[in-house]
């Protein structure tokens, strides 16, 4: 038996004109609100005292500021009751949520730059969940079930089948069958009162875009609208204050758009309102699954009660081990870098530079690698810097270089496209010359890893998106790890904690697509995640006085005077 509340507060946020987080659009700006956005906050306790703080909220994105924030306020508030590795913070991933909430500087372009009232708004409604929940916490039987979609409900496509193909251990699948290159089954985590169910966590990866880049209005997309869909049927079934989250599983090549023959004509016709509509519709899918499994057989969550670790590492220059990188002695991360391929976006969800640019600037990119590998006149560090740099990043078309700051090895302030070319490059160099982002991060680097065992279950806690199959291979080494345990089933969940990237397996790196493109620290990226979480795995074999990993690494702090020449700007009239 376990003590559990549950709670959802609307994150308060007045639409000002600042563009939105996630298809990095200049003219995706919120002036209105569709359907509100929320933090909804479960709290876990075992007979131990040993508790589990999961929130998931209607954003795009998790970042260190908002975390930071929301750890700070929760240790006021709760005193020694609260510990950080036991607090998970995911989001919906929306695309239609607010931006400008990172301390890094690069997804914030667009916003434009970093708005400290939206982190004051997230971190005011996350706490305001969590102490409800705690406050409200009673005897709750938990249990797991899970369900799976039948291929023809139409609720999500592989938007990369043709990476996906790449890798050994999947069935090939066609254009026509993009929608079986997932994984289409959904956990339910339920919590029940007197055999009714009060809340629910739901686990299904597919990305929140039904809605697209021309609307201006705030939107929980498919995912809020399956919470708000559930509730309002829980209720009806005799709950009095219930809390549905449908969190993100593996959705990193994962659409709610059809992806096949005339994918493109298809997605043309859905316009307008209709975006809202069909958002609603796919929410309702996941919705209507997440009961399939509430009345199917459950499992009751027993066993050790809760544990949970989080480490944060530095993904800069991470060596893999062989087991997970074929093999290879040298397996090697490197600065973060965006690819040509992350900047021409996907054709259908977001498309992003127009392919005649696109061209170009895969030409110069492999002009630049042949000039720095071959070039007599570098010096025998820089030659070694970039061949470092380039057999980490492998195949990948180098637009961008988040380490040194560059762009198509053109330092940022001194770009030569036109500031009339594209407003965010615009911004990019007008940011670069004013001095806010010489000492600052571009993208996170130093990454929380998380794995929280409930009972039977163990939840892995990752940062970024996971493609199908590297969530697949992710899962399969931490349940290896964990054998022997008690632990039955692994669990996976994404966007946790922070936000990163694209995390996609070495053979679906080789074609570069737009999750390639946007997986920065190289072809080795998940190689690195299996060996980091591997070791922290091992680590919650032992007892706890017995744990040696790193508690106190955490991501680097902006210079203040950097940060404050990036906040507070002005969103375009």
């Amino acid at each position: 038996m376990y003590t559990a509340g549950w709670s959802k507060q609307q994150i308060q946020l007045t639409p000002q004109g600042y563009a939105m987080h996630g298809y990095g659009q200049w003219h995706h700006r919120a002036t209105g609100v569709q359907l509100p956005l929320y933090c909804r906050a479960l709290y876990l306790e075992d007979q131990r005292g040993q508790t589990l703080i999961f929130c998931c909220l209607d954003l795009g994105y998790v970042t260190h500021a908002m975390r930071s924030g929301i750890c700070a306020r929760l240790t006021d508030l709760l005193g020694a009751r609260f510990c950080e590795q036991q607090l998970v913070l995911t989001c919906t991933h929306t695309h239609s949520g607010p931006g400008g909430c990172s301390h890094e500087a690069l997804y914030n372009l667009v916003t434009p730059g970093f708005v400290p009232a939206h982190v004051d708004a997230i971190v005011n409604a996350t706490t305001a969940a969590v102490t409800e929940a705690w406050q409200t916490a009673q005897a709750t039987d938990i249990s797991v079930a899970e369900a799976s979609f039948s291929p023809q409900t139409p609720v999500a496509w592989n938007r990369s089948v043709e990476a996906y193909n790449q890798n050994p251990e999947v069935t090939q699948r066609n254009a026509r069958n993009s929608h079986l290159a997932l994984d289409r089954t959904m956990p339910v985590i339920a919590l029940r009162r007197q055999g009714r169910t009060e809340a629910l966590l739901s686990l299904f990866g597919v990305h929140a875009t039904c809605v697209g880049n021309r609307r201006h209005r705030y939107d929980g997309d498919n995912k809020g609208y399956a919470a708000a869909e559930a509730e309002a049927r829980l209720r009806r079934d005799g709950a009095h204050q219930p809390v549905a989250i449908f969190a993100q599983g593996t959705a990193g090549d994962v659409s709610p758009h059809y992806h096949g023959p005339g994918a493109a004509r298809r997605r043309r016709r859905l316009r307008g309102e209709a975006e809202y509509t069909y958002a609603r519709q796919n929410g309702s899918y996941q919705s209507d699954l997440a009961f399939q499994a509430l009345h199917r057989q459950h499992r009751g969550i027993n066993g050790s009660g809760i544990q949970s670790l989080l480490s944060y590492v530095d993904f800069t220059n991470r060596q893999a081990d062989a087991r997970f990188a074929d093999g290879e002695q040298m397996a090697c991360t490197s600065e973060p870098c965006h690819g040509v391929s992350f900047f021409a976006g996907t054709p259908i969800d977001g498309p992003g530079m127009p392919a005649v640019l696109a061209r170009g600037a895969r030409w110069l990119a492999r002009r630049l690698r042949k000039q720095r590998l071959q070039g007599a006149s570098a010096t025998t560090a820089e030659r070694a810097y970039y061949q470092r740099l380039y057999q980490a990043q492998g195949p990948k078309d180098i637009l961008l270089e988040g380490g040194r700051k560059q762009i198509l090895g053109m330092p940022l302030q001194r770009l030569k496209l036109p500031d009339f070319a594209d407003p965010v490059v615009a911004e990019l160099k007008r940011q670069a010359r004013a001095g806010a982002i010489e000492q600052s991060a571009l993208v996170p680097t130093v990454l929380p890893l998380q794995i929280v065992t409930l009972g039977q279950l163990a939840l892995v806690c990752c940062p970024g998106e996971f493609t199908t199959v590297a969530g697949q291979r992710l899962r399969e080494t931490v349940a290896q790890e964990l054998a022997g345990t008690g632990v039955e089933q692994v669990l996976l969940c994404t966007y946790c904690n922070d936000y990163m990237g694209y995390v996609t397996t070495r053979e679906e790196y080789q074609l570069q697509h737009y999750e390639g493109g946007h997986t920065v620290f190289g072809q080795w990226t998940l190689a690195a995640f299996q060996t980091e979480f591997s070791r922290l795995a091992r680590e919650l074999r032992k007892p706890a006085a017995e744990r040696n990993h790193d508690r106190k690494t955490r991501p680097p702090l902006p210079p203040a005077a950097e940060l404050a020449l990036r906040s507070n700007l002005a969103p375009p009239a």
